[in-house]
């Protein structure tokens, strides 16, 4: 049976190699993609002919990788390796002692590592198979950089003598290594034949980039179930941004001109580290030295830093200590009190690898009586395992240092100083201290705190799963601004209110204004959608004041609900709704009782009052299908626009809080505002009376803005600075008189009729006037000459 050994018959297309005269071909892909079966298969395609014997393109095959163990295990070995790959009657034999396959045929593959260089060459290969980089990040993952951990797979295990904890830096570590090995010329020459290095690192591939995003992999468990072995795995994403804690002190010394430092002894991987405000180096480096355990010690001009790990401790001799008369005896211990101690130790950090959301962890000893709490914050990202280590570690350190010394030392041991390490035998053991401060006098006497050097260990600990949000790819806001009048009365008269929503809200909406097109600044931030509609049919007009129930006004929502209400409510203000054509100023308000639910996001608005709020004068012959409908409420806001910013077109970019305003998501808007809150309402009741002189006597009353709903006066109350009124006698567009009034009276006599030359229909119209924001509408009637 050869159908299956055929590969071409099985293989996927990114399997099969390329066509055409080339000379490298790199296969990328994730853990599972088929990289080294493809590797093998095209082992066998070099080397073997048509016959198991016959001579194939290739006679000398490299089988380079990161060892030999590793070379052996998967690339020969491994399920997918040559050997698992090859048919029976052309399987190479595997030369453990030369370390090296043989074919049928007379092929040879010989194995290498990529530590050894030197050894390719010499022999004139034909072709080579060459696996990537990687290491691990895992405690010790540089003694089998090939391992993984993955219990669904049978090549799962653990590097040599490693305790399985994840470890970040060694991964980090491991590439350094191999950059700065290979890029240094000296391990790396240059060819004189070609004309290049021997490695080509810039062409080198690392294992693993993985193309699911990051960190919906490996959060989004439900979708990606490997996602559990990202954290001790060879991943590079998530990872790649990371910084040697070595070198942001590095950086952080060099920018306060700090020339003469010792960073040698620093280990660790910074995730993220956030300064938010101008400071000094020390304390920019505090919030580092209490999350990684470092000291900053003066040795002879120059600042190291160091673990706090307890590793070369200077043994001190009790009898060889110096005698001091500020000391009783030779060593004085000291013990404080317990009650200074807090019984629970609570960090604060931003949580990393997820959606660096700010979290706390905290550790407690077991059988700790004591109540008090002591909390910090760090700006720095970790993940929670890293969190709950670094609280244990401050909880036994605050423990253990309650025991502390102090003694003089002779001056053959004048070198110790701040931040050594010193070791004293005793009864119980050895005991560690750490040098806290050096007082000098005639005897240098020094204070130390106990240490217990295992505090410092790494060990295991559980990671969890971090947060994560499902990603909502940003869409853009639908905006409908709302140049309203007052509706509680409270409001800010001149500005508008802003209505927003979207497809997939983005958890907050962001406003910013302008004058112009760039420097824009928040103006608003919206945190809740507001009910928007669009209307299906047709509202006619429908005089205010009285309750409209004609046909219902069918509304489909794009976001939000209706709700059916008493009369009472009605009354009191309640489904307060605008309906208009989407531009700022013209929007009528209305209210409805019943609101019916007759499809998916589609109502049925009955028992409705027309006109609210002095809007009567904007209905018009019908609101055709198609209008916008926003409930007013919650979701919709006055934006922040000065007084004297009225009428003046400003800019406006809106959209997802969570990114800039210059994102394609945002839209802009270019929109000047009348201010209607200001705006006075349409008089009422004209009428016009012929007298028997021929005079015209005219009447209205009066509305206004601001408190009138009261009963108990006899007149509203002005709302306006003064009383006045616009008053224009038109026919046709020409208005042949003009005049301000003071009083809701005016009398068009005959004389003045004859001079204004009137002759059949005419109209007589009247508005009151604000001095901040002129005439309001017109109150009309037509009369015939």
């Amino acid at each position: 049976m050869a159908l299956p050994f055929l590969f071409d018959f099985w293989a996927y297309e990114h399997q099969l190699a390329p066509e055409g005269d080339w000379a490298t071909w790199v296969i990328l892909g994730g853990r599972g993609a088929g990289k080294t079966r493809a590797g093998s298969e095209w082992v066998r395609m070099q080397v073997e002919g048509d016959g198991p014997t016959d001579t194939g393109r290739a006679r000398r095959v490299a089988l380079v990788g990161e060892t030999v163990d590793q070379v052996r295990e998967v690339m020969i070995f491994g399920e997918s390796g040559i050997l698992a790959c090859s048919p029976p009657d052309r399987k190479p034999v595997w030369e453990a002692g030369r370390k090296r396959l043989v074919w049928p045929n007379g092929a040879i593959a010989q194995v290498f590592s990529a530590h050894e260089p030197e050894a390719l060459r010499g022999p004139q290969f034909d072709a080579a198979w060459v696996d990537e980089i990687g290491c691990a990040a895992i405690d010790k993952g540089t003694n089998q950089p090939n391992r993984f951990v993955d219990v669904k797979s049978s090549e799962s295990g653990l590097p040599y003598a490693s305790n399985g904890q994840r470890d970040d830096y060694l991964q980090q570590q491991y590439y350094r290594a191999m950059l700065s090995y290979w890029n240094d010329p000296t391990h790396n020459p240059v060819s004189p034949l070609y004309g290049a290095p021997m490695v080509d690192m810039g062409g080198a591939c690392a294992w693993a980039w993985d193309t699911r995003p990051f960190p919906a992999f490996p959060n989004a468990r439900a979708l990606w179930s490997d996602g559990a072995n990202y954290a001790r795995g060879h991943w590079l994403n998530g990872r790649v941004s990371s910084r040697a804690l070595a070198s942001v002190v590095a950086e952080i010394c060099d920018d306060a001109g700090l020339q003469h430092y010792d960073i040698r002894d620093l280990r660790g991987v910074v995730s993220g580290y956030t300064i938010d405000q101008i400071s000094d180096a020390r304390a920019a480096l505090q919030p580092l030295m209490l999350r990684y355990g470092f000291d900053a010690v003066e040795r002879d001009g120059r600042l190291q830093f160091r673990m706090r790990d307890g590793d070369d401790a200077a043994p001190l001799d009790e009898e060889r200590l110096a005698i001091s008369e500020d000391l009783d005896g030779r060593i004085e211990r000291l013990r404080a009190a317990e009650s200074e101690l807090s019984g629970r130790v609570r960090v604060n950090f931003i949580e990393a690898d997820g959606d660096f959301d700010v979290v706390a962890e905290e550790a407690n000893m077991p059988d700790d009586t004591l109540r008090g709490v002591s909390q910090s914050e760090l700006p720095l990202a970790m993940t929670r395992g890293e969190g709950r280590h670094v609280a244990k570690r401050w909880l036994n350190e605050a423990r253990v240092a309650r025991e502390s010394l102090r003694f003089a030392l002779p001056p053959s041991r004048l070198s110790l100083g701040a931040g050594d390490v010193v070791s004293l035998d005793g009864e119980s053991g050895t005991e560690h201290f750490r040098i806290d401060s050096v007082e000098l006098g005639v005897h240098q006497i020094i204070e130390a705190a106990r240490i217990l050097p295992a505090t410092y260990e790494a060990v295991p600990y559980e990671e969890d799963t971090p947060a994560h949000r499902a990603f909502a790819a940003p869409s853009p806001v639908e905006t409908l601004f709302l140049d309203l009048p007052l509706m509680r009365g409270d409001e800010l008269p001149h500005a508008p209110h802003i209505a927003t929503t979207a497809k997939s809200w983005p958890g907050s909406v962001a406003v910013y204004d302008s004058v112009s097109d760039g420097n824009y600044s928040l103006n608003r931030l919206l945190s809740r959608p507001a009910t928007i509609g669009v209307t299906e049919t047709a509202l006619h007009a429908a005089p205010s004041g009285r309750f409209d129930d004609g046909p219902a006004l069918q509304v489909r929502l794009i976001s939000g609900a209706f709700e059916s209400v008493p009369e009472e409510a009605m009354l009191s203000g309640a489904n307060l709704i605008a309906i208009g054509d989407g531009t700022p100023g013209n929007w009528e308000l209305l209210q409805f009782g019943e609101a019916e639910l007759i499809a998916p996001d589609t109502w049925w608005l009955r028992h409705r009052l027309r006109g609210q709020l002095g809007t009567d004068a904007l209905i018009p012959g019908q609101w055709p299908a198609g209008s916008w409908v926003v409930r007013l409420g919650d979701g919709v806001e006055q934006i922040d626009l000065a007084s004297a910013a009225r009428d003046v077109a400003r800019h406006y970019r809106i959209g997802p809080a969570q990114r800039g305003y210059d994102d394609p998501s945002y839209r802009h808007h270019v929109e000047a505002f009348a201010g209607n809150g200001l705006r006075p309402y349409r008089p009422c009741h004209l009428r016009a009376v012929p007298e028997a002189n021929g005079d015209l006597s005219l009447t209205w009353v009066r509305r206004t803005r601001i408190d009138g709903d009261g009963w108990d006066q006899p007149e509203v109350p002005l709302g306006e600075e003064q009383e006045q009124y616009l008053l224009r006698v038109q026919q046709g567009a020409s208005v042949v008189r003009e005049m301000t009034l003071d009083v809701p009276v005016w009398i068009y006599d005959a004389a003045a009729q004859a001079t204004d030359g009137l002759s059949g229909p005419y109209e007589i119209a009247v508005a009151q006037v604000s001095a901040r924001f002129g005439p309001g509408p017109f109150a009309r009637i037509a009369l015939e000459a």
